[in-house]
C-alpha cells in the first residue's frame, strides 16, 4: 500500500481541505422567479437558472401597511370646528385643535412675525446703501471702477434675496392665519 502524501497526514490539513470542499457542495442551483430567489423552482415557469458566482439574498423589513383613506368630504359639508389642517400637511390630513396645539402655532406666528420685522428693517437699509443704483464709493472704488460695479450688482442681488424672503414669510404668515 502507497503511503499518503505529507499534506495529507496532518490533521490541519485536512481540516483546510474540508472547509474548502464545503461550501462547492453546499451551493445548489439558484433560480429567480420574479424577485424571489430560491432552490426549488415548484412548478413556475417565470424562474431563471442564476450563473456565475454566489446569491447573497438579504431579508428587508416588510412595510408597514397603510393607513385607510379618509372618508371624501362634499362641497356643502363644513369640516367641524375642532378639526383643523397643519400648515406644512396636506389637506387630506386631518388635526384636532387643542389647547396645545393653538399655543404652537401662536408661538410660531409669533417668531414668523419677528422674522418679518427683522427682514423688512434689513431691506430698508439695503434700499438707502443702495441709493438707487449709485452707492457712494468706498476704499479704492475710486481708482478701480470695476470693484465699485461689482460691489453694486452684489447689492442689487442681496435687495433681490431679501425681497424674496420677506414674500416668503408672508406667505406663510398667511397659512397660519
Amino acid at each position: 500500500m502507497k503511503p499518503l502524501p505529507l499534506i495529507f497526514r496532518t490533521p490541519l490539513a485536512a481540516a483546510v481541505l474540508g472547509a474548502l470542499a464545503l461550501p462547492a457542495l453546499a451551493q445548489d442551483r439558484i433560480y429567480r422567479c420574479g424577485n424571489e430567489y430560491t432552490n426549488q423552482i415548484k412548478g413556475r415557469s417565470d424562474c431563471k437558472l442564476v450563473e456565475g458566482g454566489n446569491v447573497t439574498v438579504v431579508r428587508g423589513t416588510v412595510p408597514a401597511a397603510a393607513p385607510a383613506p379618509a372618508p371624501a368630504v362634499t362641497r356643502s359639508a363644513a369640516p367641524a370646528p375642532s378639526v383643523a389642517r397643519a400648515s406644512g400637511a396636506p389637506a387630506s390630513t386631518p388635526r384636532i385643535d387643542t389647547p396645545e396645539q393653538r399655543s404652537r402655532d401662536a408661538d410660531a406666528k409669533a417668531i414668523l412675525e419677528q422674522e418679518l420685522r427683522r427682514a423688512e428693517s434689513r431691506q430698508a437699509e439695503l434700499v438707502k446703501d443702495y441709493n438707487n443704483g449709485e452707492p457712494d464709493k468706498i476704499g479704492g472704488e475710486a481708482r478701480n471702477y470695476q470693484k465699485y460695479l461689482d460691489r453694486v450688482a452684489e447689492m442689487k442681488a442681496s435687495i433681490a434675496r431679501n425681497q424674496s424672503d420677506i414674500e416668503g414669510i408672508r406667505r406663510e404668515l398667511g397659512r397660519l392665519k
